[in-house]
């Protein structure tokens, strides 16, 4: 008796790709539910075999010859199954290994000296692109200069203002001085009675 378990990647699958679901996950089942349907169609054809009558020598050498040829073509799908399967292995561990490679070479030990220049390339940003100094110094002027403008703009208007009030109350300043000249504290101006009745 044969099962077949054709359709089990879509199961997995379905039409999309599952979340979460590795590329190289996806791609054996596919492997898998290619073999297996072939598999399984040559296996019908060899069961269809039980089901012919012989009536010479030769029909039978024939039909077993067809029996010997599904064989031969399941195994040839099986082995270019592990075929494929093996170099799909080597491949992933020749990734993997230079992923490692990487991550020793990141984690290699590092004099204090080389730490502080890694740490200083880090912030200025020589390694890619810009580094985090030098991006938040710039957009720091930028805010700095346009605060700088607005400011020196209001401080101009002030001015401005400030000049024509005091072009306008030049009678008025003058009229303070003269007060203010009348109450100095060393010539006292002596106390007169207001009458209000005479």
């Amino acid at each position: 008796m044969n099962i077949r378990f054709q359709g089990i990647g879509r199961m997995y699958m379905g039409n999309n790709r599952i979340s979460g679901m590795m590329k190289s996950t996806e791609q054996k089942l596919e492997r898998q539910e290619k073999r297996d349907s072939q598999v399984a169609f040559f296996e019908s054809r060899k069961d269809s075999l039980k089901n012919i009558q012989c009536g010479s020598a030769e029909e039978a050498a024939r039909v077993l010859e067809m029996f010997h040829t599904y064989e031969d073509q399941i195994a040839a799908v099986k082995q270019e199954y592990n075929r494929e399967q093996l170099m799909h292995s080597l491949d992933e561990a020749k990734e993997r290994g230079e992923q490692l490679a990487k991550a020793i070479e990141k984690s290699e030990y590092k004099t204090p000296e080389e730490r502080k220049k890694e740490m200083a390339e880090e912030a200025m940003g020589i390694d890619e692109e810009k580094g985090a100094l030098s991006e938040s110094l710039e957009e720091i002027t930028g805010k700095l200069e346009e605060l700088m403008t607005e400011e020196v703009s209001e401080m101009t208007e002030d001015i401005a203002k400030v000049q024509e009030e005091m072009k306008m109350d030049a009678p008025a300043q003058e009229a303070e001085k003269v007060l203010l000249q009348d109450m100095d504290p060393e010539n006292p101006v002596p106390y007169k009675r207001l009458d209000v009745f005479a």
